[in-house]
């Protein structure tokens, strides 16, 4: 069962490596794989708030700049197309 990272919450960020390491998995790439498949809507299951474990925005579905939009709109704060985890960063 997926973490619940509907509890990420706007203007917050989580990893596809903290996802799977809550899912007792080392699977980082197949968590980005799923997430990119999210037949969801993404305000139910944000998956624009997962990024990568070195702060930069990694893959989505909709496009790289549809993510950097959402998630500026967010209030998340991107610098050199990274993510400050310390400052924006969730963990489960």
């Amino acid at each position: 069962m997926l973490p619940n990272f509907k509890k990420v919450s706007k203007g917050n960020v989580t990893t596809y490596k903290a996802i799977a390491n809550a899912l007792g998995t080392k699977a980082y790439r197949a968590v980005g794989n799923a997430m990119n498949k999210n037949p969801h809507d993404t305000n139910i299951y944000p998956c624009h708030r997962v990024i990568s474990s070195d702060g930069s925005i990694g893959g989505y579905a909709h496009g790289t700049n549809a993510k950097i939009k959402r998630l500026i709109s967010e209030n998340v704060k991107i610098k050199n197309n990274k993510i400050d985890l310390d400052k924006f960063g969730h963990n489960f």
